[in-house]
């Protein structure tokens, strides 16, 4: 089987069209997340905490210097307001995740089932038994 055959047997497999889907639907999730929660979630947080917009909140190592040529040398700087947005918004999507797995679990649960009958040698054993006693 030539490779063209053999790349174009996988691509239409199920499996892959459905990973693409989930992938793009994904991406299209995590665009909400961050809006939710740059525009929602943390403007309230940063208000209880004193007014601090946690998007700017940065410390700076090193400013920004202009070197011998003239040449501006950018400030070096640790973006911590945005490392604590990207872990809520890892979480949102963790729990949005866990919530869609734990819903598809329960769906694929069956339903209780009547108890199995006892097999044929228990069923004899339990006449012995109760012939003994007798």
């Amino acid at each position: 089987m030539g490779l063209i055959a053999e790349f174009k047997e996988f691509v239409s497999r199920g499996n892959v069209l459905d990973l693409a889907v989930g992938v793009v639907i994904g991406a299209a999730f995590g665009k909400i997340v961050t809006a939710f929660v740059d525009k929602i979630i943390m403007p309230p947080v940063g208000l209880l905490v004193g007014g601090v917009d946690f998007s700017k909140w940065a410390i700076t190592l090193k400013e920004a210097t202009v070197d011998a040529a003239g040449k501006e040398v950018p400030a070096v700087v640790l973006g911590l307001g945005e490392f604590v947005n990207s872990i809520i918004q890892f979480l949102i999507i963790a729990l949005a995740i866990f919530l869609v797995v734990k819903a598809a679990n329960r769906v694929r649960k069956p339903a209780d089932a009547a108890p199995a009958a006892p097999a044929e040698e228990v069923l004899l054993l339990r006449e012995i038994r109760d012939s003994l006693k007798r």
